[in-house]
């Protein structure tokens, strides 16, 4: 059969279709388009969604269970958003498995897929960034949604050139932490740069270097926003944790914690806290739970008994 036949005969969704039947209200012409039936007297809609939009299923002889048309959704996670193909090792599509002379074939047929995975240096740089990204998520407990806007934050630092001159190491934990900071998730820098394969300065430095040249939308961080977490570590009954709130809150309106760690803060807020209490607390135990010193509880604590004073 001929093109032109083909079309002639075919059914083009664009173009409008004439019917036979009547309206039933005034006895009009109907018409039919892409979207709905209508009378061209009245404009009575008599029918609408002639094409159906949902899923089409085709079920096949191999697997009639499934209704799996397509593969996996689009993901920032990877450097090619997840289209790359994966070669397999024994087996075939269908679960059989291959001889010896074709698992060369597929192990050739692999290893040229590996080498040519990159096109540029820039994409193997973005491949292991958000690679480092999912380590440190993952092993920070962060959801899915978190990690997404991790990556997508590492591969605008290095659509503006963010990563010359720094490693990809730290620019991956900063982003992790530049996305704490914008959901509001109470993770200090020095939990996620733990976690980072470079030293923790580096961290600090890519963060304030995300932070300016990105301009992220990042809120203040209180120290009573650390105290919920903290006083569940430590295991304080309610009483002592309300107390740690109204001191927290006393010190954030006269102005005492500007420039200060919050959860060093928060953590000496909690101890001065127990000194009332029947609960007892060690300022060995607060500084590890807050991840500072010593000497900073107790110098936070002298701030927070001096401020009571002036301020009973």
């Amino acid at each position: 059969m001929a093109t032109r036949d083909i079309y002639e005969s075919g059914f083009d969704e664009d173009v409008p279709a004439n019917t036979n039947n009547s309206c039933p209200d005034c006895g009009g012409c109907v018409r039919t388009n892409t979207l709905e039936t209508l009378c061209e007297e009245c404009g009575l809609i008599i029918d609408e969604y002639q094409i159906d939009h949902g899923p089409e299923w085709r079920i096949t002889e191999r697997d009639e269970e499934s209704r799996r048309r397509t593969g996996a959704p689009l993901t920032p996670t990877r450097h090619d958003r997840g289209l790359s193909s994966e070669i397999g090792y024994k087996r075939d599509a269908s679960g059989r498995t291959l001889s010896g002379k074709k698992r060369q074939q597929v192990a050739r047929m692999r290893r040229e897929q590996s080498r040519g995975r990159f096109q540029s240096k820039a994409e193997r740089n973005l491949a292991l960034g958000l690679g480092e990204v999912r380590r440190i998520a993952g092993a920070l407990g962060f959801s899915d949604s978190i990690r997404d806007q991790a990556c997508r934050l590492f591969r605008s630092a290095q659509n503006e050139d963010l990563l010359r001159g720094r490693s990809v190491e730290s620019i991956a934990a900063a982003s992790i932490y530049g996305i704490c900071r914008c959901n509001g998730l109470l993770r200090t820098l020095e939990e996620v740069a733990d976690l980072a394969r470079v030293e923790n300065q580096r961290v600090v430095n890519a963060y304030k270097t995300l932070n300016t040249e990105l301009g992220l939308p990042t809120q203040p961080v209180r120290p009573r926003d650390f105290i919920p977490r903290l006083a569940s570590e430590l295991a304080v009954p309610d009483s002592v944790r309300q107390k740690a709130l109204d001191l927290a809150e006393e010190s954030e309106t006269l102005g005492v914690t500007t420039g200060l760690n919050p959860s060093g803060f928060a953590g000496a807020c909690l101890y001065r806290a127990c000194l009332g209490e029947a609960f007892r607390l060690t300022q060995v135990e607060v500084a590890q739970v807050s991840e500072v010193s010593v000497p900073t509880i107790r110098a936070h604590s002298n701030s927070i008994q001096e401020t009571i004073r002036q301020h009973p």
